[in-house]
C-alpha cells in the first residue's frame, strides 16, 4: 500500500481509486511523510557511522533520537 493510499484510507471512508486525483490534504500528508523520511535518512548518513547504527541502537531507538534532536 502506498503512502497516498494509507493517507486516503485514514482521511476518507470511500475506497481509493488510483485514477482519482489526490486531495490537497492527502498530497500534503504524503509530502510531510516524505520530507520526514528524507530528513531521517540524511541524519543517519551524516551523524552515524554504519557500524555504530547496527551495533548500538535499534531502528526505533534511532528514530526516537532523531525526533528528540530535531524537536519533532
Amino acid at each position: 500500500m502506498t503512502l497516498l493510499e494509507k493517507f486516503h484510507q485514514w482521511l476518507k471512508t470511500e475506497p481509493f481509486n488510483s485514477k482519482e486525483r489526490p486531495t490537497l490534504r492527502e498530497a500534503q500528508c504524503v509530502f510531510i511523510a516524505e520530507e520526514f523520511a528524507i530528513g531521517f535518512a540524511e541524519w543517519l548518513l551524516i551523524i552515524y557511522n554504519e557500524d555504530i547504527i547496527y551495533d548500538a541502537y535499534s531502528k526505533e531507538e534511532l528514530l526516537e533520537i532523531y525526533k528528540k534532536e530535531n524537536e519533532l
